[in-house]
């Protein structure tokens, strides 16, 4: 008999609702996220990182002795059926685990991982119900801060692919792309029951210049105001990705300390 907890967590694996950064210079990084967050008539964020109805979706946090040793990246909070399992997986395939927090009774709480290629990463339990219906992923709406997308760009895309559906349990959808050197195929991750919610890229084409960290998306009131914030904040526009329309579609940027993200205007996938 299929234990019906177990298919609840399923329905949200892969589902990522928050991620956090411990960063050096706090105050500062605090005053430039609170400015490049907070641009537009109605601001997507209020300027304590909490999004407009008050939910915490993103942490930064200080860089305390205890925290030096990860590295300086956003780590997603990626959701699975089982911590230690996952964990372990990642760690047979290369990876490697920074922290892992347990319980009193030994059950594994979170984890934080490096993949193979160096790109940080969290672990968290996919959340369970006793309702009879499987639980969907709910994102904020789009006039709400929230992680609209991430995504990765690595060198070698498919054993990146190979290695996070084995630890989280992606599905994948090919998308096939062309630049100068020739055709190859990016993926489009989506969760169990369906919803698209990032992808795995290679370094090449239009994501050439793009770090290889996983980048989270996150939408703001104003894009051109967000970005014109963060170059007086002593940040940097690392790319800016322009649509067929002319439209600025989003920016991935460089924080005063060195942490890369990307901004997008109000975006949705």
């Amino acid at each position: 008999m299929t234990d019906r907890g177990q298919t609840f967590r399923t329905a949200n694996v892969g589902a990522v609702s928050s991620a956090d950064i411990a960063v050096p210079e706090h105050p500062r990084e605090l005053q430039f996220y609170s400015r490049v967050l907070t641009a537009g008539e109605s601001p997507l964020w209020r300027s304590d990182l909490m999004n407009a109805a008050g939910t915490p979706i993103i942490g930064l946090g200080e860089r305390i002795p205890e925290y030096e040793d990860l590295p300086l990246q956003w780590r997603l909070h990626i959701q699975v059926a089982d911590v230690a399992a996952s964990a372990e997986r990642a760690v047979a395939l290369g990876g490697s685990e920074l922290r892992h927090n347990r319980n009193e009774a030994g059950e594994s709480q979170w984890a934080v991982l490096l993949d193979p290629s160096g790109a940080a990463f969290g672990l968290v339990p996919a959340p369970s119900s006793s309702s009879t219906e499987p639980i969907q992923h709910e994102m904020p709406s789009d006039s709400m801060g929230r992680i609209a997308w991430f995504d990765l760009t690595v060198s070698d895309a498919p054993a990146t692919l190979k290695f996070y559906q084995a630890v989280v349990g992606w599905s994948v959808e090919e998308v096939e792309l062309e630049d100068a050197e020739g055709r190859y195929t990016d993926y489009l991750l989506s969760t169990p029951g369906g919803t698209e919610v990032g992808g795995i890229c290679h370094a090449r084409g239009v994501n050439r210049a793009v770090p290889p960290v996983w980048l989270i998306y996150l939408p703001v009131g104003d894009l051109q105001e967000s970005l014109k914030r963060v170059e007086e904040g002593s940040g940097e526009v690392l790319e800016t990705r322009t649509g067929a329309d002319g439209n600025d579609v989003y920016a991935v940027i460089r924080d005063p300390v060195g942490a890369c993200l990307a901004l997008a205007p109000g975006w949705s996938h």
